[in-house]
């Protein structure tokens, strides 16, 4: 893979500094400073950035700290498109608190650790998928591209040292691509490769979320490879610097009290957890709630030992990308602190570790086949204009013949999300490729994924979305 400046970007990400940034948490005083690295249009880390910032959680815990005799907290929150200016800043010991995804994570384990006052830990998660669909590879509309492989010898623009740099590697490499010379790499930030996107500029853009899903919502992109076609955990998590967790514990509880806070608002309120993320995030509701509604990201907290085995697998990435230090995962991860937050907030912290099922499901009764909806291999909801709860779908053809019916109402849909039928990545009903077989409906996000099932079915016919929607049995 040809890196572009890959050694001079991570250098200057790395060397980057914000003025006015006190290299000390003290604001001065009994004030205590906490300086949070976020960033807001990561979907997967809103339950310690966007939608907890928005909420005040944080605030407010640390109010209770000062009413009961405590120091004054002041919270800085610092918004980032990825986690490299994250880690930079916390190696100049500038942020204590920062969530990102798991590649991102990597460095900034092995680059904190050379410093005891920057070293950092991971002590949380915030959101992840099983099987790494949070992570895509998307191309323009027109591409005539049918799977990764026909991204060989092409221009594909990425955030190196990203999760979405890192599932385009493993992608790559599992078709037969070398990925140091199959392709050539643009390490562009996600607005950056979009615009390359749009421009011809590159054949395809690999980025996390929420970037393929805005891309495709606003039809500027299709997608063409699901990163759960790898069959690994991806995840994003929180990390804190030691020494101020040392000198600061209260802070930590706090913070990791709050995410607990944002993340049982995620589940009990989708909806409106969308709309706040949405509206101080700038990125269409639409697009949150495919992320962060039901099925979608498991928000979850605890440092499941899945998520932690995927981690240690993500290593070898690190030498493949720049000189890092070695990385001891166990030494990395602490639930210390998180185990308490949990205690203090009356929740079980082993039996949510123990528990790998998405925490969120779609439920409720499907009206149009009076069947509840709660397989997760299936269920599906649709979300009408001018409504402010969706409607459960018990399967995709199920879902067809709602929308069918609305169509005849005269309502109009808004969004409607349904799981690929292979991989079970919860998608937009209108992005899905659907195939019929007998009276069946089966959506699907990828190309690939849909030939792969015609393959296997010789009695499967591809259509379209509306032409599924027009041809359904009521």
């Amino acid at each position: 893979m040809k890196y572009r400046s890959v050694a001079v970007a991570l250098a200057a990400a790395l060397s980057f500094t914000v003025s006015g940034c006190s290299l000390d948490s003290s604001g001065g005083g009994d004030t205590v400073k906490l300086v949070i690295g976020y960033q807001s249009k990561t979907l997967n880390t809103v339950t310690a950035g966007t939608l907890l910032k928005a909420k005040g959680f944080l605030e407010q815990r640390l109010a209770d700290l000062t009413a009961h005799g405590g120091a004054k907290y002041q919270v800085e929150w610092q918004d980032y498109d990825t986690g490299a200016p994250i880690t930079a800043q916390m190696v100049a010991e500038k942020i204590d608190i920062g969530s990102m995804g798991d590649y991102p994570l990597l460095i900034n384990g092995s680059r904190t650790q050379a410093n005891e006052r920057a070293k950092t830990e991971l002590v949380s998660i915030t959101g992840y998928n099983p099987k790494g669909a949070l992570n895509m590879v998307v191309v323009a509309p027109d591409s005539k591209a049918q799977s990764i492989k026909d991204l060989a010898g092409q221009q594909v623009s990425t955030s190196v040292g990203s999760a979405g740099h890192g599932t385009l590697v493993q992608a790559l490499s599992r078709a037969g691509i070398d990925p140091k010379s199959g392709v050539e790499v643009l390490n562009q930030q996600p607005q950056i490769g979009s615009s390359a996107l749009d421009s011809g500029q590159v054949a395809a853009l690999s980025q996390f979320v929420a970037w393929p899903g805005l891309l495709v919502f606003q039809n500027k992109a299709k997608l063409l490879y699901d990163g759960a076609e790898l069959n690994v955990p991806t995840f994003h998590g929180v990390v804190a610097r030691r020494d101020y967790a040392k000198q600061h514990p209260e802070v930590l509880d706090a913070f990791l009290r709050a995410q607990l806070d944002a993340t049982d608002f995620i589940h009990q309120q989708p909806l409106a957890a969308a709309k706040v993320v949405a509206d101080n995030s700038g990125l269409a509701q639409e697009v949150v709630y495919l992320y962060n509604g039901p099925g979608g990201t498991s928000f979850d907290t605890t440092l499941k030992p899945s998520l932690l085995e995927a981690f240690k697998g993500d290593v070898p990435y690190l030498k493949s990308i720049g000189d890092f230090a070695d990385l001891d995962i166990d030494k990395f991860v602490d639930d210390a602190a998180l185990r308490q937050a949990f205690q203090e907030s009356d929740a079980n912290y082993d039996a949510t570790l123990g528990n790998n099922a998405n925490p969120a499901l779609i439920s409720g009764t499907d009206p149009v086949s009076n069947r509840p909806a709660t397989n997760p291999a299936l269920a599906g909801e649709i979300w009408f204009a001018g409504s402010d709860t969706t409607q459960p779908a018990a399967d995709p053809t199920s879902l067809l013949r709602a929308i069918k019916q609305a169509r005849a109402q005269g309502k109009t849909v808004r969004a409607a999300y349904i799981p690929d039928a292979e991989l079970g990545t919860r998608w937009f009903a209108d992005k899905s490729l659907w195939v019929r077989d007998g009276e069946t409906y089966l959506p699907f996000t990828t190309p690939a994924a849909a030939q792969r099932y015609l393959a296997a079915h010789p009695s499967g016919v591809t259509v379209t979305y509306d032409q599924a929607v027009s041809e359904v049995r009521q």
